[in-house]
Order: structure tokens, then sequence, then C-alpha cells
């Protein structure tokens, strides 16, 4: 009886230690994918990993902040809110599992953020409310995590910038807009900066702030330090060719 628990107890041992590896191993090949810029290989292998581990959370956040990005590469839009969708659905599952993970609050408000872009005006507000709750809670939990900030800038922007009728809908909902300024977006964008300077795509918004603020001098400097920095993600190139485009025109 004793051979027998002593041999159950090592089979049980050895499975969960090859499980333990495979589900590391998938899950730096996946990192490496994506390291790589190539998010749909790269989502394929997280989907992989949670089939091993239907609880990791690092892949819960990198599938969600992949679905994300894939999506706003859609042409449709439906084919796009599938994507986001998708998006928010991985980072619900990781917040299950650990709530106040900051990535998985931070994949959450950017799911909420994509689907407020492609939204109509009621829908739109009320998603990108649920962008600031999530953008807050990750930095809360996380106070140096440099995305959030970037995030927070794009929704001051927005927010600056709503319609009349994206104005009422928020009346009508909250009692009126929430207090999203130009100023504010070039304050959380600069300080996305400090905390990471490597964001492309931030330093593309905090140039565009800037010119909407009438700082072109800021928005230049911006824009050429911008278009120093290595990319990192796949759409780096499509931001640099951007900033290029709009530092031409300035010049």
């Amino acid at each position: 009886m004793l051979k027998k628990t002593i041999l159950l107890f090592l089979t049980c041992w050895v499975s969960i230690s090859l499980q333990a590896q495979t589900v590391e191993e998938l899950f730096a090949q996946a990192q490496l994918l994506e390291k790589q810029m190539k998010d749909a290989e790269a989502l394929v292998k997280y989907k992989e990993v949670l089939q091993v581990s239907p609880g990791h959370v690092p892949s819960f956040n990198q599938a969600s902040l992949i679905c994300g990005r894939e999506g706003a590469r859609q042409k449709d839009k439906a084919q796009k809110l599938e994507y986001f969708n998708q998006a928010k659905i991985y980072a619900f599952e990781a917040l299950k599992v650990e709530p106040e993970n900051p990535v998985a609050n931070y994949a959450m408000a950017m799911s909420w953020a994509y689907i407020g872009a492609i939204s109509g005006a009621k829908e739109k507000v009320a998603a990108y409310s649920e962008t600031k709750k999530y953008a807050d809670l990750a930095i809360k939990f996380k106070p140096d995590y440099a995305e959030p900030y970037h995030l927070l800038g794009r929704w001051n922007y927005e927010l600056a910038n709503f319609n009349g009728i994206e104005k009422a809908a928020a009346k009508v909902l909250f009692g009126g807009v929430p207090p999203g300024t130009i100023e504010g977006a070039i304050t959380s964008y600069e300080k996305c900066n400090q905390l990471k300077a490597s964001i492309i795509q931030n330093y593309l918004d905090l140039a565009i702030a800037f010119k909407h603020n009438n700082q072109e001098t800021q928005a230049m400097e911006v824009l050429n330090k911008g278009l120093r920095l290595r990319p990192i993600i796949q759409d780096d190139q499509i931001y640099k060719a951007e900033m290029k485009k709009m530092l031409d025109a300035m010049q």
C-alpha cells in the first residue's frame, strides 16, 4: 500500500512538473513571437498556454492586449468589435483570478477604450467611463506603470474633443462631461515618457496634443525624439511614418 501511495505521488509530481515546464516554455515562445512583432502568431501561442493552464493570468493579459491591437488593424467594424470583445473577455478572466493585477486592469481599460472609439455617442461615453475606471486601478496597483498614463492621455484628449451629441450623452448618463482636458492629456503623456521613454505612440500622441494646444515648438521636439526610437511593437513603423509626415508638414 505504501509503495502504491509513493508511486502515485511520484507520478503526480512528474505530471505537474512536466505541465509547469510546458507552460513556461509555451509562454516564453509566445513572448518571443511578440517581441518579433508577430502578434497573430503570439496570440495563438498564448491560447495554447491557456489550454494547458486555464488560469494563467499573464497569458490572459497578453492575449487581451494583442486582441485589442489586432482589432484596431481590421478594416471592418464588425471584425474590430469581435476582437475588442474578445480582448475584454480575456481581461475579465484575468481579473477573476487576480483582481488587483495591474496589467489585467490596464488590459480591461484598453478593451473599453477600443470599443468606445468605434461606438455611438451614448456607448462611447459609457465605454470611456470604464476606461478611466480601470486605468486608474492599474496605476493604483502599480504607480510606476507607464502604459496606463498613455491611455489616460488619450482619454483626456478624446473627452476634450467631444462633439455636441457626445456631450449631451454624457450629461444624460453622468450629469455632464468628465473633466478631460488637453492640458490633462499632455500631463499624462509626459508622465508616461518619464516612466518609460520607449513607447513610440506616446510621442506621436503627445505631439498631437502639443500642436492642438498651439505649442508647435514642443510638438516638433517630441516628434524628433520619437523618430529616433527603435520600433518595439508591430504598429511602431506606422506611428513613425505618421510622425515624419506631421513633422514635415510643420517645418
